[in-house]
């Protein structure tokens, strides 16, 4: 991560944390801002009781096109007009410290505790970029993976899915992500996964046949897919879930999905810059959201 240059105001309030977002984002970093508490800011009133299609624990996007900052990590973005479009703007006015998504970056960040995990770390991982923190330490690694809290004690992992508070750039070099830290998440995937496998999920009739009667609905939502996620400008990771999570919602069990279905939407994910692993991780999670 290059070091923003942390000058500015915005609108005469909060020095620096626009500029830092809009470094970050120059950087490849999607920035977010948090408010009082440290904690994203709520759901607008479009979006308040899942609404606009989204999660209200904003741990999972929706097809949700509110422009503000509503959900979470999903609303993370380097694309600097979102960053200093009047909803943003109001949001930077409350927001208190600026967040980053570290897994559309390709980090993953170690968020250590306590001393005592801080102690863990220098006695077990291999060393990398460290941040001081309030407590403990954030020892960020090149490449990502799901997040998990507490995978030990004072210990949490945050990456796809997740934010972490910006405290600067740290100290040290990068290094990648190593099987150490991928094995405190005992439900990670395998580090090899070969091509997109088949969807076997239970049908809605005993013969299993698409209920939409015809190859052109499903066609048309696959090419819209596809669309979707090729057109995404900030945010990819983000809109490959919510992506991958609208077609399973429709598709998933009808038995209709084929590999060759699957494989297009693999490819456009990564096109956009995605790995076969996040897509990979993207597809179990958006199957396990949806009870698949």
């Amino acid at each position: 991560m290059t070091q923003p240059t942390l000058i500015g105001r915005v609108s005469g309030r909060k020095p620096g944390l626009l500029v830092t977002a809009l470094s970050l984002a120059a950087a490849g970093i999607p920035p977010m801002p948090l408010r009082a508490g440290k904690a994203p800011f709520g759901n607008c009133p479009d979006c308040t009781g899942n609404a606009c299609g989204g999660r209200p624990n904003m741990k999972v996007p929706g097809p949700c096109r509110c422009p503000g900052v509503c959900h979470a990590w999903a609303a993370a973005t380097t694309d600097p007009a979102v960053l200093t479009s009047p909803a943003w703007m109001a949001a930077w006015r409350r927001a208190v410290c600026v967040a980053y998504h570290p897994g559309a970056a390709g980090l993953t960040v170690v968020d250590l505790d306590d001393a005592a995990a801080v102690g863990w770390a220098r006695e077990t991982l291999p060393t990398t970029r460290s941040v001081p923190t309030t407590r403990g330490e954030h020892w960020i690694y090149r490449g990502a993976m799901s997040s998990h809290n507490a995978v030990r004690p004072g210990v949490d992992i945050k990456s796809t899915m997740s934010y972490a508070r910006y405290l600067g750039p740290g100290a040290g070099t990068l290094t990648a992500l190593p099987a150490t830290v991928r094995a405190l998440d005992v439900k990670e995937l395998p580090a090899v996964r070969p091509s997109p496998r088949s969807v076997s999920v239970p049908a809605w009739s005993g013969s299993g046949q698409c209920p939409h009667r015809t190859p052109v609905f499903l066609e048309r939502g696959i090419a819209m897919a596809v669309q979707r996620i090729t057109a995404a400008r900030s945010a990819i990771h983000a809109t490959v879930y919510a992506t991958f999570l609208a077609v399973l919602s429709t598709h998933g069990r009808c038995g209709c999905l084929t590999d060759t279905h699957v494989a297009r939407l693999f490819t456009a994910a990564q096109a956009k810059g995605e790995t076969a692993r996040h897509c990979a991780d993207a597809w179990t999670n958006a199957r396990t959201t949806l009870g698949l």
